[in-house]
């Protein structure tokens, strides 16, 4: 059994109050939000407005009317994202509610745009019910290029998007499963290749069953992690072969062993992987891993463990949290612009594994690339090499712009989703 419940919300929202003026002032000033509309087109004069709406606009309107392909030539849907969740995961803070949730997903249109030019609206829908909730997503989904859903709950996150990809022809993605599951996996990928251990060999441990720990270790299965050789642990322990009343997502990593607890599962790990809570890896626990251990202790704002006990700990093992002032931050942002931005580009029907795969492996190959001199400095470093205190890209690396999405593009294409060759997109 796990030493104390977890997975649970961070109820204490107590802040330095320094940072949380700074933070209330950034959201206020000097204008309420983080995001606003813009005219592309010309609006300076009677013609430019004759064009822009009446009589001119019904042009455009009667060629979607007879195609609806036509929405990507004279429309923004092309390049327009939907950011939609229900409130009910919202950070570490629980169920806020929908609206509590609009600072998050405003965040995340910033994010979009910032990094890949992605337009987002974001959408909050106070529906808890599940199926309502995909019923008000499906029926607004046809003016977006792309649904982005954030910061729902398990287990019904992993229904909401099986449904929404069933009906929709729009690329369907659930951040906190699989731009988490992307971006643990590249870091993974290099891990491994510092800790010259592989993928197919490893023996891994998920500390958490929800959303980002499934996916995760669902996108690890697809690249070669073996399933006999994976220990999900939730609250009451492993998912051993005598464990009732599993739901689907967590009897899929029932395996037989004899391994009961968290403690159980760490003998001899090659990874753990935390997505759960607080304080919950033992020195003990890290010192009964393999030799050459790795350690993502991703729960923030506390992780699994702390950096500075690990490293007390074992001195040889590569370690990364979901913290920025700590080396090796498991970061969505380095995944999901990048993502849909290739999505997007290619015009494609969903976002499938082979995408995500793609996605994790041109993010590993790009951490192994020397970062230039001035953006190490931006990060307070002289230089910065592949290495156990860096083994992923940094957020603001130009590259990820160019070679992420062709990457994701490219598996669309070949894995049949695309609409586009990327010698047709006119973005």
């Amino acid at each position: 059994m796990l030493p104390r419940p977890f997975n649970q919300p961070l109820l204490n929202t107590a802040m330095p109050e320094k940072l949380r003026k700074a933070a209330l002032d950034y959201h206020e000033f000097p204008k309420p939000g983080k995001i606003a509309i813009e005219v592309s087109k010309a609006t300076s004069s009677p013609e430019d407005l004759s064009l822009a709406y009446t009589p001119g606009v019904a042009i455009p309107v009667l060629e979607i009317k007879n195609n609806p392909e036509n929405a990507y030539r004279y429309t923004s849907k092309g390049n327009l994202v939907a950011v939609i969740t229900d409130g009910t995961a919202v950070l570490g803070l629980g169920n806020t509610g929908a609206l509590a949730g609009k600072p998050v997903m405003e965040g995340k249109a910033v994010l979009f745009k910032r990094f890949a030019d992605v337009d987002v609206f974001d959408i909050e829908v106070d529906a808890e019910d599940p199926d309502e909730f995909i019923d008000t997503v499906a029926r607004i989904a046809g003016g977006f290029g792309g649904i982005n859903l954030e910061d729902i709950a398990a287990p019904h996150c992993f229904y909401i998007e099986e449904e929404l990809k069933k009906r929709l022809d729009i690329p369907v993605f659930h951040d906190d499963q699989h731009g988490t599951a992307i971006i643990i996996a590249a870091g993974i990928l290099n891990a491994l290749e510092l800790q010259q251990k592989t993928l197919t060999d490893a023996k891994i441990v998920c500390l958490g069953a929800g959303a980002a720990g499934v996916a995760s270790m669902n996108l690890l299965l697809g690249m070669g992690a073996q399933r006999d050789n994976i220990y999900m642990v939730d609250r009451q322990g492993t998912m051993h072969h005598e464990r009732e009343n599993l739901t689907p997502t967590k009897q899929a990593f029932v395996i037989n062993t004899e391994k009961r607890t968290l403690a159980d599962a760490c003998e001899d790990a090659d990874i753990f992987i935390g997505v759960s809570g607080p304080d919950l890896l033992s020195t003990d626990m890290l010192l009964s891993m393999a030799p050459r251990p790795i350690v993502f202790a991703l729960s923030n704002p506390i992780p699994e463990i702390l950096p500075e006990l690990a490293h007390l700990s074992r001195s040889d093992l590569v370690m990364a949290t979901g913290r920025s002032d700590y080396p090796n931050q498991v970061n969505n942002v380095l995944g999901f612009p990048y993502i849909f931005r290739g999505a997007l580009d290619v015009r494609a029907s969903t976002i499938n594994t082979e995408m995500n795969i793609a996605a994790a492996h041109a993010l590993a190959d790009l951490g192994k690339q020397p970062v230039p001199p001035e953006m190490a400095k931006i990060y307070g470093h002289d230089s910065l090499e592949f290495g156990p205190d860096h083994i992923f890209p940094k957020p603001f690396d130009p590259r990820l712009r160019d070679i992420v999405p062709k990457a994701v593009s490219q598996a669309a294409i070949d894995s049949g989703v695309a609409r586009l060759d990327l010698v047709d997109w006119k973005g």
